[in-house]
């Protein structure tokens, strides 16, 4: 095996391009902010004396472009910024930071992406969402507080969990199979209050990319998307404050440089307060109620040295939700980052980073004598090196490697200071090496092409069981500390392939298989904060994902529009469901109740997307299917998953009136989940019990809904004049604000969230359904401010 895999990364080093025998030199450096310092992610580089060639920075704000000797001008452009043009002589290696200033001048415009205009046609990418800050501030939502994983839920192939829910299913694949990072840091529940408001905070988002196939090789463990979110590094050049103060939530963060640019810093903290009007009840139980939720993100940054900078940034945050004195549950994350970038030469760049993960839920009920405490952590502690090596104007490589431990702590019952029941710990090492190639092959043909091999041990203490076909333990066998238990390993290719039909299109396919270890049990349709995530065992093999996709891209009218059609098939080995009537809660035989085999997901996603101009918008459809065929389940035959959705309709409209005056309209419609009904009843003793036949047989109702948000801007400047001249001039205010006024599902329409059965008034023999709606209308309005 060993010798199969070295032999694969040898190939892959072989056929990279080799460097022609000419005289190059290297240009290096960061491309900034102006304003605030913040590093500029995707900015690009262009030879204007050479057609095609240039580069792009990377996500600290890094570039490198090998030429070979002479003379050239540079353009260095970010939409939304004024591009600017460096003449250089190259006869020598050369460090050119450079800062970019935003083109305030395009106010009337809403441009709705960060990226270079034609990116979707010219890049070597597909299957990937991009999400701006100002997509984020526009989109109405629930409660009008902006969030991140809604917005990602109007894009094709991702697909919401359910009413006011921050659970979303990728291509087929369930909730658990979203690998979610916030700088770096794996968040395990990425839900506040029940999964009504995710637990990103949008006023320190800087950069949210979301990969449904093709992913990186520098990604893996988990088996149908990576979430990657990156924070603000906070202003390097002077004191920043903003807030929000909202009907059920108010927010603050302050950001100021630590040394001016060299260092800086930002703190941002949100808190509900619907505990606090609780508590001006008259009802006395319902004064002692509790819901909100709070979290505090913090990230600092230095510059050690022109080589050398380092950055250091947590998250911290808690839900908490009781019922008078007799019943609580709260949950919540912790992560931590410390990463040190090093620039060891032009063209290799190095990211070091220790990383830190807490994901804890605890129940506690009072109703007895003694308190009864349930409670549930898992832990993670992770080593990562990342570099890359910018080897020349055609071939950028990416390689590394990682190290996860993890530490699970399934449950734990406890009856006053007694432990009246533990489940046995369990400990995994979860490694992997990786490398990648960004090869420009030709003018009109690119590939990015990678290989990464993962390992994943599960180690003692612990207890491997053995079960027969009925799921009784036949055998059970203790490990010590450190010892092996179980292990796994495979090898994960990747590849990307784009071909340029023209200038304005161009057709892209991709392949990528994944593997994940680890694995979420749960009843529900999307993660909950009960949840509990189990590692591959000797009965729980790792999930394996092959995906294949083609897309055709193509723009018009100057890339004022943007289209895509991406179509894709995955396969998934090692599928897992339950049985019928499975106990999954503090079950120490867990492994038992659980069945596999494989399931299969293919869709067709349609995206036609207005990037300029005073209307803005989109409009995406996704057709898709996903299916588990499990021997132990519908007789083996093939059942449509809970995340199955067949049609999935999303339409976006932004409005500028003025650039102090901004609409937002969006619309959705979905099929509704696959779930399991009851197909009759029986009597026994005088009771009637429900029976199910088929799994998954039946259908969710359709949803649809309508939301619209207006966004009231204060004036941005003022008119003064010139001390010395005299002449009238427009500067900034000190203070900025703005009033967001938004309806939420603006037709009442009368969703459903659960459908349950109770037995008929009428007819005591019969059943009837009956559907909770959660939300018919909510408005909401929320005061903003910026100084």
């Amino acid at each position: 095996m060993k010798n199969k895999i070295g032999a694969c990364f040898l190939f892959l080093f072989l056929s990279i391009s080799s460097l022609s025998a000419q005289t190059k030199f290297s240009i290096s450096g960061n491309i900034k902010d102006e304003a605030n310092g913040e590093d500029l992610i995707g900015a690009t580089v262009r030879v204007l004396e050479l057609s095609g060639v240039g580069a792009t920075s990377n996500v600290y704000g890094f570039y490198s472009l090998t030429l070979p000797e002479g003379n050239y001008t540079l353009e260095y452009s970010f939409v939304g910024y004024i591009p600017i043009k460096k003449s250089i002589s190259l006869t020598q290696n050369v460090k050119m930071d450079i800062e970019l200033a935003s083109n305030t001048e395009v106010l009337n415009e809403v441009v709705i992406t960060a990226n270079k205009e034609d990116q979707n046609v010219t890049k070597n990418e597909m299957s990937v969402t991009k999400i701006t800050t100002k997509e984020i501030e526009a989109i109405p939502v629930i409660f009008g507080e902006k969030d991140i994983i809604k917005v990602m839920q109007l894009t094709p192939g991702v697909k919401s969990a359910g009413e006011g829910n921050s659970g979303f299913f990728v291509r087929g694949g369930a909730a658990d199979q979203n690998l979610i990072l916030l700088d770096e840091a794996p968040v395990y529940n990425a839900s506040h209050l029940l999964g009504f408001f995710s637990v990103f905070n949008s006023d320190v988002i800087k950069d949210a990319t979301l990969y449904k196939g093709g992913m990186p090789a520098k990604y893996g463990g988990r088996a149908s998307s990576v979430m990657d979110i990156k924070t603000i590094d906070g202003n390097s050049k002077k004191l920043g404050v903003k807030g929000g103060i909202g009907l059920i939530s108010s927010k603050l963060t302050v950001e100021a440089p630590i040394v001016k640019d060299k260092g800086s810093f930002v703190v941002s903290g949100r808190r509900t307060y619907a505990d606090v009007f609780l508590k001006l009840s008259r009802d006395k139980e319902l004064r002692d109620n509790k819901l909100y939720f709070y979290d505090l993100t913090a990230k600092a940054n230095y510059s050690i040295s022109d080589k050398d900078r380092i950055f250091i940034s947590g998250y911290f945050g808690r839900d908490n939700l009781a019922f008078g004195q007799t019943f609580s549950f709260d949950w919540g994350n912790k992560t931590g980052t410390l990463r040190l970038n090093h620039i060891f030469s032009d063209k290799l760049f190095s990211n070091t980073s220790l990383i830190f993960s807490d994901y804890s839920y605890k129940i506690v009920e009072k109703s007895g004598s003694k308190p009864l405490v349930i409670s549930s952590v898992i832990r993670d502690f992770n080593f990562k090196q990342d570099f890359g090596y910018y080897l020349n104007d055609k071939n950028t490589l990416e390689f590394g490697f990682n190290a996860i431990y993890h530490k699970f702590i399934p449950g734990t019952l406890s009856e006053g200071e007694t432990n009246t029941l533990k489940l046995d710990d369990k400990n995994a090492i979860e490694s992997a090496i990786y490398i990648q190639n960004n090869s420009e092959i030709s003018s009109v043909f690119s590939l990015n092409y990678g290989l990464r091999y993962s390992q994943f041990n599960l180690v003692g203490p612990g207890t491997k069981y053995e079960f027969d076909e009925r799921g009784n333990v036949v055998s059970k066998q203790k490990y010590s500390k450190g010892q092996g238990i179980q292990q796994y390993q495979g090898i994960e290719p990747r590849i990307n392939a784009k071909y340029q039909l023209s200038d304005v299109s161009s057709i892209k396919a991709s392949y990528n298989r994944n593997y994940q270890y680890m694995h979420l049990l749960s009843n529900s349709t999307s993660a909950q904060p009960n949840d509990i995530w189990v590692p591959s065992s000797n009965n729980i093999k790792p999930l394996i994902a092959d995906q294949f996709a083609l897309g055709y891209f193509r723009n018009f009218k100057h890339n004022m529009y943007t289209f895509s059609l991406e179509g894709y098939y995955k396969n998934f080995q090692n599928q897992l469901d339950y049985k019928d009537g499975a106990s999954l809660f503090l079950n120490e035989t867990v492994e038992n109740q659980l069945v596999f085999g494989r399931g299969y997901a293919y869709g067709l996603e349609f995206l036609l997307k207005k990037t300029k101009g005073k209307f803005t918008g989109w409009v995406g459809y996704t057709y898709s299917r996903s299916f588990k065929k499990i021997p132990e389940i519908n007789g083996g035959s093939a059942y449509p998953a809970k995340q199955d959705r067949i049609h999935d309709i999303s339409i976006v409209g932004m409005y500028s009136f003025n650039e102090r005056v901004k609409l937002a309209v969006n619309w959705v419609y979905y099929t509704g989940n696959a779930v399991t009904f009851p197909s009759g009843k029986y009597e026994i003793n005088g009771q009637l019990v429900p029976y199910y036949t088929e799994r998954n047989g039946y259908r969710m109702p359709n949803y649809h809904r309508m939301d619209i948000g207006l966004t009231l801007d204060g004036k941005k400047y003022k008119t003064t004049r010139d001390a010395n001249t005299g002449e009238e001039m427009r500067v900034e205010k000190k203070i900025l604000s703005s009033w967001n006024f938004s309806v939420y599902n603006l037709y009442s329409n009368e969703n459903a969230y659960t459908i349950t059965f109770r037995q008929s008034a009428n007819n005591p023999t019969q059943s009837e359904a009956v559907q909770t709606t959660l939300f018919k209308i909510v408005p909401s309005v929320t005061y903003s401010f910026k100084f």
